[in-house]
């Protein structure tokens, strides 16, 4: 299994298949979810939800500026 990209605290970008207002929103990595179906996964939220979201590895990317 390889390593996760991200660590939890780190400020990502977030890029859903759907897209939608969520693409425009910064998160936050909460927690490193186990490998599941040939792909690594995240706990994500933004400071404006109140709830988290799962993210694959392939839909996030390094914070935009």
């Amino acid at each position: 299994m390889p390593p996760h990209k991200y660590k939890p605290g780190e400020d990502v970008s977030y890029d859903p298949p759907k897209g939608g207002k969520e693409s425009m929103l910064s998160y936050k990595i909460q927690r490193l979810m186990p490998f599941e179906n040939g792909e690594l996964k995240y706990r994500i939220k933004a400071s404006e939800e109140n709830f988290e979201r799962m993210a694959k590895e392939s839909e996030l990317s390094n914070a935009r500026s």
